[in-house]
């Protein structure tokens, strides 16, 4: 039951999903160019950076589900402020708000996985959150599509908040109270700054920076170069997170019985590779191709996600396991900040000069190029992850 309580509470965060294909109906509403788009994220996905680090640690004192159903409570009220959003600045803090809160989420569940999994199952454990979350990201595009098409963006905010109340209220009366039996030592800078910490975190870093090429970017293909309706392109959209939905399970038990190195480099291997496809779609490009490059990428992520996260986990002990938790997801998520940003000036550069088919393909080249190398990084340097010590 816990297991399904923390992966319902991260399954409700994920929706965010939901914000991509809005964004061209978003840009539409506030008057705003694609690339404005960032203001959107980069608030967001920063701040629940920092707090899913700062909310696992205060779970490793406090209680990891304290902090979690805070978290979803907060949710919930920035949901209802998106929802009656009157002009795009409001928009901005409602999402800042909002990733303040969905940090708290993201940096407890891991914690409350990993605690409450059997001994040698925490990378099954991980994988099954990863998989509630990557469930999210597929049907979020889906639904985001029809209610743009049907009543506009602010039903995505909208449409959440009942879920969000739902979810806290499972958590509110099902969810015990987790944290770890061994003594819960703050993290020090030097738990950090060790090479079996800060060499996954890097991956991370560099996959999730690439991979919100896809999150950003291909929307504005499929509905304004495609033609697609925000429904249909949310059907093809959510090929990627469906991807990752079905690599986490597999790539949680591959990571249990072989470590993690592996899996991370055909991981990265294969987002890379999905990626250069991507770069060169243009209008007439068969729509059959790009739909398997969508889901060859998602299917990338999903399978370098849960072993580098539980490379990560492993490195800390049971009384650090939400800082530990928090802090893979920071690592992830600065890789969107920084993916949002760098893509997004790009763009700007780009479309001005030469238009959106060059831009787009600039930041594709640009995004395959970075996860190439972090792959080509993991093969040569990351030998020493397949024999990491479990500290759970």
């Amino acid at each position: 039951m816990i297991r399904f309580v923390a992966g319902f509470g991260a399954f409700v965060i994920s929706l965010d999903s939901m914000m991509n294909i809005a964004f061209p109906a978003i840009a539409a509403a506030f008057a705003t160019p694609p690339e404005a788009m960032r203001w959107v994220i980069i608030p967001y996905v920063f701040s629940y950076s920092i707090m899913s680090f700062v909310g696992g640690a205060l779970a490793d004192r406090v209680g990891h589900s304290r902090v979690f159903r805070l978290g979803l409570a907060g949710v919930t009220v920035a949901f209802a402020m998106g929802t009656v959003a009157p002009t795009f600045g409001w928009l901005v803090v409602a999402r800042v708000l909002q990733g303040l809160t969905s940090g708290l989420v993201y940096g407890t569940a891991p914690g409350i996985m990993t605690l409450t999994a059997p001994p040698g199952a925490q990378g099954r454990a991980l994988g099954f959150l990863t998989a509630a979350m990557g469930v999210a990201f597929t049907i979020g595009p889906i639904v985001a599509g029809a209610l743009v098409d049907a009543f506009d963006w602010p039903a995505v905010f909208a449409v959440r908040v009942p879920v969000a109340i739902a979810a806290f209220g499972w958590a509110w009366w099902k969810l015990p109270d987790v944290r770890s039996t061994a003594e819960s030592g703050m993290v020090r800078a030097g738990d950090v700054i060790r090479i079996r910490v800060l060499f996954p975190c890097l991956l991370s870093f560099v996959a999730n920076a690439g991979i919100f090429a896809i999150w950003l970017l291909v929307p504005f293909y499929l509905v304004s170069v495609l033609g697609l309706s925000a429904f249909a392109g949310g059907l093809m959209f959510m090929l990627t997170p469906l991807g990752t939905t079905l690599a986490a399970p597999i790539a949680g038990r591959v990571a249990d019985r072989l470590g993690p190195q592996l899996p991370m480099v055909v991981g990265l291997g294969l987002e890379s590779a999905a990626l250069g496809v991507l770069s060169g779609a243009t209008a007439t490009t068969p729509i059959s191709l790009v739909a398997a490059a969508l889901a060859v990428a998602g299917f990338g992520i999903g399978v370098f996600q849960v072993p580098n996260m539980s490379a990560v986990m492993r490195e800390f002990p049971a009384g650090q396991q939400g800082a530990a938790g928090g802090l893979a997801f920071m690592a992830r998520t600065l890789g969107v900040v920084a993916g949002v940003a760098s893509l997004s000036a790009i763009v700007a550069m780009r479309r001005e000069t030469a238009g959106f088919d060059a831009a787009f393909a600039t930041s594709f080249i640009v995004a395959a190029a970075a996860v190439a190398f972090a792959a080509g990084l993991g093969l040569a340097t990351g030998r020493g992850l397949r024999s990491t010590p479990t500290r759970w």
